[in-house]
Formats: C-alpha cells, structure tokens, sequence
C-alpha cells in the first residue's frame, strides 16, 4: 500500500546523505505517495467512518454560528441528497467518493440544526413580568431552603398563546407542599432566561431554548396547591410519576446517611444535585472529581458492568445455559435494558442521554460480534447524539465526554497492562501484578481523559485542577468498586425494603471520597484560574486531539500543527479591559494596576465570570472593594489604565456631567440624544448587543459583544423588547440567581 511513498523516500534519503537537496518534484512525489499510502491504511483500518462523525458535527458548528436569519431546512436536505446521488459514480476514485460523503455529511448535520431549531421554537419572555401564574408542575428539584420547579404554563397574566412561555422554571421556598403532577396557581415573577454574562461566556438562554423553557424567575405571595382540573395525558403522568420516585428515594438516602455525605450519594443514584451545598461542590472540583455527581458516562458504564457481570455470572453457574446458549448477548441485552431504565430514573440529563446512546451502541455491539469499544461505534453514538440534539456540541458535557473516551480508545493498546504481566506460579507475584495492572491502569486512564478533556476544560471553566489526577486515581478506584455497586445492590433491594443497610455502606464509601478530595482541596493551588482564550485556539486543539486519535497511520503527525498553533493562541489570550453588565447595572475596568475594579453592582456570579476571564482568581468582593472609582448615589468615575475617563450612570442627573467628561459611558438608563461621550453603552445598546467587552488600543477602543448586531438567535428576546420599560425600582432583575444558578451553568463538567 505504501510502496510508492517508501521507494520516493528511499530515493530522497541518499540525496540527503550526501549533503545535496532532493529535487522539489523528488520531495512531492514522496509526500503524495506517503499520503496516498496512509489514507489506503486508514481505509483498511476502517477509520475514514468517524471522519463523517467529524463532518456532520462541522455542519452543526457551521449552523450555529455562521448563520444570519432562518435557512430553509429544504436546502441542505436537497444538497445533500445530491451529494449521495453521485457517489455511485465515484467507486472508481476512493478520494473523491470520500469527499463527496463527507460534504453530505456537512450538509446533513446542518439540517439537524435547522430542523432541530424548528422542533423546539417556543415563546421565549421579552422582559421582566409579574403576574399571575397557572401551570401544572412537570418536575422538582429540592433544595436546601426551597425547590425548584419546572411548571408547565396554563396562563401567564394577559399573554396570549403566541407570546406567553410554555414551560417556565421558578424557585419556591416551600418544597415540601408540591409535588410532581400538583396544579399551582400563585403570583409569579418571571423574566427573560439570561444571557451570556461575557462575550463568549456559558449562554443559558440557549439551553433553555432547547429544553423547552421561556423564562425563569420565583414565586411569591401565596402557593394554592391541588389537583389538575383535567386528566393528565399518558406521558404527563409518567414523567410527573418518575420525577415523584426520584425524589422520594433522594430523601430515602439523604436520610439514611446523613449529611453531606447523603446528599453526594443520592445524587450519584438519582441524578439530583440540589442537596449538595456549594462547599462541597466546590471541593469536589478542587480534587477534580467533580464529574462523579453527574450521571454520566461513568455512570452509565459502571451501571451497565455490574449489571452485565451479574447477569453472566449467573448464568454461567449453570453448565447446561453455559454451554448452550449465548449467555454474553443475553446479558448485554438485560445491560441495555437495565441501563436504560437506569437513564429514565434518573432523568434524562442531556449528558446522561447521550451517554446512554454510547454505552446501548457498546452493547449492541456485542449482539452482532463487534468488538464493542472502536472509534467506530464511538462515532456512530456521536452522530445519533448529535442528529438528537446538535446544540449539544456547543457545550462541555458532549465535547469533554467524546473527547476523552477517543483518547482512552485510542491510548488503549499503551495502557492494557502488559508491562506487569507474569507467569509465576506463586499467588503472591500474580497478586501484585494485578495489583500493579490496576494502580498503573487508573493512572494511565486518568491521565489520558485529562490530557483529552483538558483544552475543552480549560476553555469554558477557565480553571485547572493540577492534583485532579491524584484525586481521580484516589477516589475512582473506590467509586467503581464499593459506590456504584452499592448503587446498584440498594436499587435492587429496594423494593424489598432492605436497602437501608446498603445505604449506610455506600455513605461509608461516600464519606472517605468527600475525605480524600477535602485534602486534595486543602493542597496549595488546587484551583488555578487561566485566562479565557478564544474560540480559535480551541478549534485548533480540537482538531489536534482528532488527528491525534482518529488515524492509525503517520497522519496522527500532522496533530503537531494544530496542537502548537492552539496553545500559542492560549498562551496569548486577549485580555479585555472593562466588561458591562448585560444590563448595565454595573462594570469592570481595568484600573492602572493591572487588575480588575467595580463599578456599581453587578451581581456577584457575573462578577466571578469576570475574574476568571481574565485569568483572576480573587474572590468577588476583593475587587468590589478595590480603591480607584469615585462614587457617588448617582454614579461612577473612574480612570482606566490608558488614561481614558470611563462613567457608569446610575440617575438620570448624572447625564450632564458624564457626558461632558467621559470617554465611556455606561448605564442602564437611555441616554440623552445630545450626549457627547465618545462611547455609550446605554439601555438601547445593551439591548440589541448584550453582554460587552471592551480592548482598549492606540487605535481607538476594540469592542465585542454577546449578541450579533442584525439578526438576533431564535433564544434571544428581539432587540424591539429594548422599548418596553422594565422594572425601575433597584438592580435589574436579569441577573437574579434564581435565573441561572451559580451551581448549574454550564450543565456539566464530566471528562468521562
């Protein structure tokens, strides 16, 4: 296959040697014939089928962030179909047949976004609103102090059909008084879902979007709980009933073992969070273990292990069933089926449906004698994800959890252990090679999935754990050998009521993680905060993590160029200099020290993004309370670095002066139309453009913002609502922590 490339080079080789330059054609023979040779290789290799994978996942990227308005899902179907038509005529020339499947594939992945779009339009609230609220409560989360309900909307105030949300998300103080299926009727303020607090950030208005929900916000006054005044259709019902069970048997095992400890374990089996305080998430991430607590793919993974070892074991204790039937397929079919209830109890998380896809197309695997963990049936389970649900791509969870199963795929030949594999007879030398096998094994592992998941990482939390590999190889061991078995025993013993005593074991298992990553936490520089880099040098390590997996033949070389541009590109980030306040209730200038200052209140969550964008890893109210801006009740002064005046206008007096004197201007108001500052970023302008910041240059100021200028995505409130006054009296509402909290955005951080 690779003949012509080896005789080209041998030919180029003795040219070198003796100290004469091959000939141009001499070196581009030699490099087509090498190429032609490895692509023949990855063919035999079956490798080019992820590469489409890679290309419907281009046609999702191209959707979401080139298009300008609404295209046609008629389109890219009809080219596609075009494309498919003439690959017949193509067998003859492998290169242009693989091509030409690709760019289908493209245009493929492009109508999974328009069509995806379109499933999934509702009314999304224009502004800040409190009325009357009638809905039917799909689902509860419990928190500490209240709950979280997902409400399906009947009647919103005045609003019509057209223009009132759907489904809406709001806190309650008082859980226990509604459950799953109830009927509410209360006073409800409710606002738009936010957006992007900085230009690039965690969008939350775009995951409500894509689960259905038009605006968040909290009840208040008086809650009249009853029954639904009709019958519930069948799959109401079955969701109202599923989301009762999981929290019912959250409290079971929150009550059985006690404390924090309770709250981690219930989260592991049911998938609710809320339990967990934030100190607890906070160590968790320190250790970076976090990804434990999401159902996810090591869930799904070990879930369906115990349940496929269980099943075969058993029937391998009987010879006859032994030997005469398939008892492996049988007990990959009773895994599936486990695993996906599995998946329905504990929600449907987007990450863990995805993961599910991936571990069913791992077991079907089995069913047709395939070898059940391939870069094949890893792209296969990526395109089904992603034709589901493509605006998974854009986030954390499908990025960190493809990435790093490709990478333990690929690395897989490296870490099987074969370094510590012996032929002594003796117990105690086979004892410590198995031994050896695990230690080296969990290391190998774990370094893979965080060497794979780091650019992705690193990209959207802007922070590094350096001791994560010592926490994973720590606490990894113990979660797949005592948590999650005792997770699947107490599911099972459950309905016997004899799950109590496998609680109290699992807490015991739970506690010495939540140990384990307390002390990695308490280490120095358990959480370093990197600045945020662009989108640029993440699509560039992405590409290096896919050439240096996907091929089996030297094309994984060609990883190096993409891997050094990217972490030069993140090496450099640009640093912006003031950010505002998506409402402009309040901003971060660089003063002339280097560092970030406040102005105004800009709620503490955005102010935190802020930081860590910038690479800061003080806490918010080390920068609120800086020295620099002067302030007063109706506004804020203050230098930056470069010496321009920047104004934050707070009351409508302030507008005289600061309009005279400032370079920028910001405020939440609509400013004057004789206002002569060179820069304003006003009510009018943060409504059409959001989220903004700003670089400050010799060449005038270089400003970014969240939302495009012309046509608005379909989850973002149209810039017209910028007319309608919300409410005046204290900081606007947008940022409110019942909106998106601090502890859900982004969804997910699971490197597995």
């Amino acid at each position: 296959m690779a003949g012509g490339g080896g005789r080209a080079m041998r030919g180029a080789v003795p040219a070198l040697l003796a100290g004469r330059l091959p000939a141009p054609a001499q070196l581009w023979q030699a490099a087509r014939d090498g190429l032609r040779g490895s692509v023949a290789r990855e063919a035999e290799q079956r490798r080019l089928f992820p590469w489409l994978a890679v290309a419907f996942g281009a046609g999702i990227l191209v959707f979401f962030t080139a298009t300008d308005g609404e295209p046609s899902l008629a389109a890219p179907l009809i080219a596609a179909g075009l494309c498919l038509s003439v690959t017949p005529l193509l067998r003859a020339r492998p290169v242009a047949l693989a091509l030409m499947l690709g760019l289908a594939a493209v245009f493929l992945g492009f109508a999974a976004g328009v069509w995806r779009v379109a499933s999934v339009a509702g009314p999304v609230l224009t502004r800040v609103t409190i009325a009357p609220l009638v809905g039917l409560v799909e689902g509860l989360d419990e928190r500490e102090g209240g709950a979280r309900l997902i409400v399906r909307v009947e009647r919103f105030g005045d609003l019509n059909a057209e223009s009132r949300p759907r489904r809406v998300r709001v806190s309650y103080r008082a859980a226990q008084a509604v459950r799953p299926g109830d009927a509410i009727r209360a006073t409800a303020r409710l606002l738009p879902p936010p957006e992007a607090v900085r230009p690039g950030g965690y969008d939350f208005a775009r995951d409500a979007y894509f689960r259905g929900i038009g605006a968040v916000g909290s009840l208040v006054g008086k809650v009249e709980v009853g029954p639904p005044a009709e019958p519930l259709a069948l799959s109401l019902r079955l969701t109202a009933a599923i989301d009762a069970a999981r929290n019912a048997f959250t409290r079971r095992i929150t009550d059985a073992i006690g404390g924090q400890a309770g709250a981690v374990a219930a989260a592991l089996v049911t998938g609710k969070r809320g339990l967990i305080s934030n100190e607890t998430n906070d160590v968790l991430r320190a250790a970076g273990i976090y990804h434990v607590v999401s159902i996810s793919g090591l869930h799904m993974v070990l879930a369906a292990g115990v349940v496929f070892w269980l099943v075969r074991a058993g029937l391998a204790l009987v010879p006859m069933l032994a030997l005469a039937w398939p008892i492996k397929k049988i007990a990959a079919g009773t895994a599936m089926l486990g695993v996906t209830a599995y998946c329905a109890f504990s929600g449907w998380d987007v990450a863990a449906e995805r993961a599910l896809i991936m571990t069913l197309v791992m077991l079907g695997a089995i069913l047709v004698d395939r070898p059940a963990l391939s870069l094949r049936n890893l792209a296969l389970a990526a395109i089904l994800a992603l034709a589901r649900e493509p605006e998974a791509l854009l986030g954390p969870s499908f990025q960190m959890s493809f990435g790093a199963v490709a990478g333990l795929i690929a690395c897989a030949p490296l870490i099987d252990g074969r370094v510590f594999r012996t032929h002594s007879s003796s117990r105690i030398a086979r004892s410590a090679s198995w031994v050896a096998k695990a230690v080296v094994g969990t290391l190998a592992t774990t370094l893979v999935a965080q060497l794979a998941t780091a650019p992705f990482a690193t990209y959207h939390f802007q922070t590094v754990q350096p001791f994560g590999l010592v926490g994973n190889a720590l606490t990894l061991p113990l979660v797949s050998l005592a948590v999650m078995p005792a997770a699947v025993l107490g599911m099972l013993a459950y309905p016997f009521a004899l799950d109590r005593p496998v609680w109290w074991l699992m807490g015991l298992a739970v506690r010495g993680m939540l140990d384990i990553s307390a002390w990695i936490a308490g280490f120095g520089q358990a959480n370093v905060v990197l600045p945020a880099f662009g989108t640029g040098a993440l699509m560039l390590l992405a590409a290096a993590l896919l050439l240096a997996t996907l091929p089996v033949s030297r094309l994984r070389l060609l990883a190096l160029v993409p891997a050094g541009l990217g972490i030069a590109l993140a090496a450099s980030p640009i640093r912006y200099d003031i950010y505002i306040d998506r409402d402009g209730a309040g901003a971060a200038v660089r003063g002339k020290d280097g560092r970030l200052v406040v102005l105004g209140r800009p709620p503490g969550f955005v102010l935190e993004q802020w930081l860590k964008a910038d690479g800061d890893g003080r806490p918010p109210e080390a920068a609120t309370g800086a020295a620099g801006p002067r302030c007063d009740r109706i506004g804020c002064t203050l230098t930056a670095m470069d010496g321009r005046a920047v104004a934050l206008v707070m009351d409508k007096r302030a507008f005289a002066e600061d309009c005279a004197r400032a370079d920028i201007l910001i405020t939440r108001l609509r400013a004057p139309p004789g206002c002569a500052a060179p820069l304003i970023a006003d009510r009018t302008f943060l409504a059409v453009r959001g989220a903004t910041a700003i670089r400050l240059g010799t060449e005038g100021p270089e400003i970014v913002t969240a939302r495009g200028a012309d046509q608005p995505k379909p989850w973002q409130p149209r810039p017209a609502s910028a007319a309608t006054p919300a409410i005046e009296a204290g900081p606007q509402p947008s940022n409110d922590p019942s909106a998106a909290d601090p502890s859900d955005p982004p969804p997910s951080e699971n490197p597995q």
